[in-house]
């Protein structure tokens, strides 16, 4: 129940530093604001400073910026009045304060020291007909290198493993002091327990090292590591369009069941890199060119920037985000529905 609410705070909060982005950027280009809610109506408390109004809302599952005339251009402090660029700087706003608050986090983690363990991986144990079985790896091979990059733990492997899911990776083992390169390709979706490759793993000749970084080193890791969770999120979708990977997301439902599983193993500590993880998500699902969404509204802004400031009438327009509206709360539904079938089945959400 506590790390329920917890997740829901959290959830919350991201959602608010998105609005945040979209008001202040408002504010600067002159857009008049009407109402900065936390949470969804109805509304509980109110409260007015100036021009907008600032509310605390019953339903505890984000929050919302209220812009004048969205879609009306004839209001003269409305968004829809605005040039393009400026609509597009203020609509991508809310999703660079996620990909910002990521960073920050990252960059926190980056500095603070830990124990990392460091040592050789080992391959304990390869499954039947996996790709490591049919290009020949073996129970007692150690991984050095893979795509020349140096393997001195699991994480190490497994984070370039997974960047090259449904890509041919070349593995450089060492067996019997002789070492040998071997291809295979990484898949998406393998049976579970046996993860990408089909090898079981263990770290040997471990040495505990304290591993922390001043902020100038740590904020181009913390980026890479930002590249990375949207390559990732990138290649998952990309296959799965092109049917070779099922839907890589997951639902409300999907992202408490996934966060109680990796609480559970990891600890409660494990709250403040899926807080980053959700951030990133939360920014790269706004930007994409869907309709209501943040980057369905992009595009229409993108179009009229492209034909001179020529734009489509704001009806159609309108129209065609309230149809998006419908089918996004469709799929949101379908996307819970499925969640709640792999709970009953006893699927794991992190594998």
């Amino acid at each position: 129940m506590i790390l329920a609410i917890e997740l829901i705070v959290m959830i919350v909060a991201l959602v608010v530093i998105h609005e945040l982005g979209h008001y202040l950027t408002a504010k600067f280009f002159g857009v008049k604001v009407n109402e900065f809610g936390i949470g969804f109506p109805p509304k509980l408390v109110g409260w007015k400073k100036g021009e907008t109004e600032y509310t605390l809302n019953l339903i505890p599952l984000g929050g919302f910026v209220k812009l004048e005339g969205e879609n009306d251009p004839t209001e003269p402090r409305s968004l829809a009045n605005k040039k393009p660029y400026i609509r597009l700087i203020i609509l991508a706003s809310g999703s660079f304060m996620n990909v910002l608050l990521a960073l920050v986090i990252f960059t926190a983690m980056f500095m603070t020291p830990r124990d990392v363990a460091t040592g050789n991986v080992i391959i304990q144990d390869v499954s039947t007909n996996s790709p490591a079985e049919l290009a020949g790896l073996l129970a007692g091979d150690q991984i050095v290198y893979v795509n020349n990059k140096v393997i001195h733990n699991i994480g190490v492997l497994r984070e370039n493993t997974y960047r090259n899911l449904g890509s041919e990776i070349t593995i450089t083992v060492k067996r019997a002091n002789i070492q040998k390169q071997i291809s295979l390709i990484p898949r998406w979706d393998p049976p579970v327990g046996e993860g990408p490759t089909g090898i079981r793993l263990s770290l040997e000749n471990t040495t505990i090292i304290k591993e922390s970084y001043p902020i100038w080193e740590a904020i181009p890791k913390a980026t890479v590591e930002i590249q990375n969770v949207l390559f990732f999120t990138w290649q998952a979708l990309r296959q799965w369009i092109i049917g070779e990977a099922p839907f890589p997301g997951s639902g409300p439902v999907g992202i408490v069941k996934g966060t109680q599983e990796v609480v559970s193993i990891a600890g409660i500590t494990a709250l403040l890199p899926i807080a980053a993880l959700l951030s990133i998500s939360l920014a790269a699902f706004n930007m994409l060119p869907i309709p209501s969404l943040d980057g369905g509204r992009s595009l229409f802004a993108l179009i009229e920037w492209i034909r001179g400031g020529k734009r489509i009438s704001p009806e159609r327009e309108g129209l065609f985000h309230m149809i998006g509206f419908a089918m996004l709360i469709a799929i949101i539904i379908a996307i819970s529905y499925n969640d709640v079938l792999r709970i009953i089945r006893g699927d794991s959400f992190i594998r």
